[in-house]
């Protein structure tokens, strides 16, 4: 499955998640990790949706 599989707004969630986790502290690999795990994702996968948050301005980095 790659990420591009799930849904935009299912991306957008853990997009969301993953930048919750950093706000908290996290290491962004330990924030990789910690979402891959709850959504039941890769790493790889959990990078390729950051890359596309980053790269769209999704909330919570952009409106």
């Amino acid at each position: 499955m790659t990420p591009t599989d799930l849904s935009e707004d299912r991306r957008r969630v853990v997009f969301a998640a993953l930048v919750a986790a950093q706000d908290e502290g996290l290491t962004v690999v330990a924030s990789r990790d910690l979402v891959a795990g709850r959504h039941g994702l890769t790493a790889e996968q959990v990078r390729a949706i950051e890359r596309e948050g980053l790269d769209q301005g999704w909330p919570p980095l952009g409106d």
